[in-house]
């Protein structure tokens, strides 16, 4: 399924996509994220890419990225994109209902999270505000090192209510 680009989605990710303004968007929003030094790497409708290395402020004791960082950069994949498709219509509340994990390999260097459920975020928003429900969608981002090797897969439920208008 491919999800056409509102005029807002569009503009939203150009902003994000540009290095200096993602920048700020992390330390106004998610000033962990920008600490950790998370990079969003790739943005469209239906994926998007992000990326966070192995450095001071994200290893741990063993010599790997921490897995409260690879939760945040899994997170922020699926994240990005929900923040993305909210932009147009009206008012959307989202939240992270449940987060699970497998993790298959120690991440070192630089990981890559990718997730692919853009059109799966975009129908849950769009039946959300047409129902005034809620949805829920399970999104994956999986965690691939430098050699294309999995380290990680996570599975983050996001629910989605259309907030309602005051009249």
């Amino acid at each position: 399924m491919t999800v056409t680009e509102t005029p807002q989605a569009a503009t939203f990710r150009r902003q994000v996509l540009s290095p200096v303004k993602l920048h700020l968007f992390l330390m106004r929003k998610l000033p962990m994220a920008w600490l950790a030094g998370l990079r969003l790497t790739q943005l469209t409708p239906e994926q998007a890419v992000v990326t966070i290395g192995f450095k001071f402020l994200t290893q741990n004791p063993f010599r790997s990225i921490y897995f409260a960082c690879l939760a945040m950069a899994a997170e922020f994949a699926s994240g990005i994109q929900a923040m993305m498709h909210v932009q147009a219509g009206s008012p959307v509340s989202m939240l992270v209902t449940k987060m699970e994990a497998d993790f298959t390999k120690k991440a070192v260097g630089l990981i890559s999270f990718t997730s692919a459920d853009g059109p799966l975020i975009a129908q849950a928003i769009a039946e959300s505000r047409a129902t005034g429900e809620g949805r829920t969608v399970v999104c994956t981002s999986t965690g691939f090192d430098e050699a294309g090797d999995i380290v990680a897969v996570f599975r983050i439920t996001w629910s989605f209510k259309a907030k309602r208008q005051a009249v």
